[in-house]
């Protein structure tokens, strides 16, 4: 069973921000390169997100500007603040390691963001 839980999606209208959250129970995620990926509906999985192990955060180009990537090590936690949203955001957010370790997934957070 994967040890990942995400929180924090819901639907927002055009321009509206959330705060995602993902607490990983099973490993530390201040050693590992860390991820945010969005599987939209009808399509695969793909990293909108990452975050090394230094704290260098990358960003897919389509939500340059918009998102960030933070990680409290204390609590064990990755966030990914979404700002701006549009509906091209809406999909299942899912946090993992960079390359994702052969463990599963979590439940993912849903987003939908309405025009």
């Amino acid at each position: 069973q994967v040890q990942v839980v995400e929180s924090g999606g819901g639907l927002v209208q055009a321009g509206g921000s959330l705060r995602l959250s993902c607490i990983d129970t099973e490993i530390p995620v201040s050693s590992y390169n860390m991820g945010w990926y969005r599987q939209a509906p009808g399509k695969q999985r793909e990293p909108v997100a990452s975050i090394t192990r230094g704290g260098n955060p990358d960003y897919a180009d389509s939500v340059k500007g918009r998102f960030t990537i933070s990680r409290d090590n204390a609590k064990n936690t990755v966030y990914l603040e979404m700002n701006n949203l549009k509906p091209e955001d809406t999909g299942d957010y899912y946090c993992n390691t960079v390359p994702p370790l052969v463990r599963g997934w979590g439940q993912g957070t849903q987003v939908t963001v309405s025009s």
